[in-house]
């Protein structure tokens, strides 16, 4: 019996080792989450807690009952990835993308952080390449379009096309309404270049564990999403792991109460929470 044991515990061992090393994003992942050096790489801190209690004073203090509360600065996750794609006219570009791993949205430009809308939704839901390519045909004929409108922006057979539709239906990224199909999400914007306009420096500095918001979303999620979206011509060259730095304010109420708010520490902008 003793010896039976052994050898399940070994071939256990043996086929946990082989799918780590076959998957080895996962074991970045595994292994991030366990492993954080106190030396970290973030977006350098234009608008200070100081600034921002300043000019947002008037916002958040509403009269002499409301009080500041001693800030803090928490550091939110994101990945910078370095990689190369082909363009509509076939020349290879390099670029970065600084996609987040508390929303899984890409950011566009840090300057104003616009971000994408609906790739957490394609992430959730196992997006694939044939599922993305249906999307972007709906959202290139303005948000809706038939199985012939799709079928003509696409250039494949029925055969082809159909089950496509149908697996975008079945996760969610899809709705029909009447003849038509449109994209299931409220504001979409997933049609873009994968590229984000970065303004700002990175800075490298010493850091509590502590100080770090949880990952809701792991490299090897955002890595697959990249390449199901962005096609064939896309490659990660580097994958690195930077921080947004994030003021957090309190205010006392009257009540005693406090409200907390979020403000991007690079452009003095509110943050929405997630829930």
């Amino acid at each position: 019996m003793k010896r039976i044991v052994i050898l399940l515990l070994g071939a256990s061992l043996g086929l946990a080792g082989w799918w780590l090393w076959e998957n080895p994003a996962q074991l970045h992942d595994i292994v991030g989450e366990y492993i954080d050096s106190s030396q970290i790489l973030t977006l350098e801190i234009k608008h200070p807690p100081e600034r921002v209690m300043e000019q947002r004073r008037k916002e958040l203090l509403p009269d002499t009952r409301y009080t500041f509360q001693e800030p803090v600065i928490k550091y939110y996750p994101y990945l910078l990835i370095e990689a190369k794609y082909a363009q509509e006219d076939h020349k290879t570009r390099e670029g970065a993308l600084l996609w987040s791993l508390i929303d899984g949205e890409l950011v566009l430009d840090t300057l104003t952080w616009e971000k994408t809308e609906g790739f957490a939704d394609a992430i959730r839901a196992g997006a694939n390449r044939a599922d993305f390519r249906v999307m972007y045909a709906v959202e290139k004929r303005g948000g809706s379009a038939t199985r012939e409108e799709l079928q003509k922006e696409l250039r494949v057979e029925t055969d082809t096309l159909v089950p496509w539709i149908q697996s975008a239906l079945d996760k969610q990224l899809l709705v029909q309404s009447g003849n038509s199909y449109r994209l299931h999400l409220q504001n979409p914007k997933i049609l873009v270049a994968p590229e984000s306009h970065i303004r700002q420096e990175f800075v490298s500095k010493p850091l509590d564990r502590l100080d770090k918001v949880g990952r809701r979303y792991t490299r090897s999620q955002v890595e697959k999403v990249t390449y199901a979206a962005f096609g064939s011509s896309f490659a990660i060259r580097d994958v690195r792991e930077i921080f947004l730095p994030v003021v957090l304010i309190s205010v006392q109420n009257p009540d005693g109460t406090l409200h907390q708010t979020h403000w991007n520490a690079l452009n003095g902008q509110k943050v929405a929470v997630l829930p």
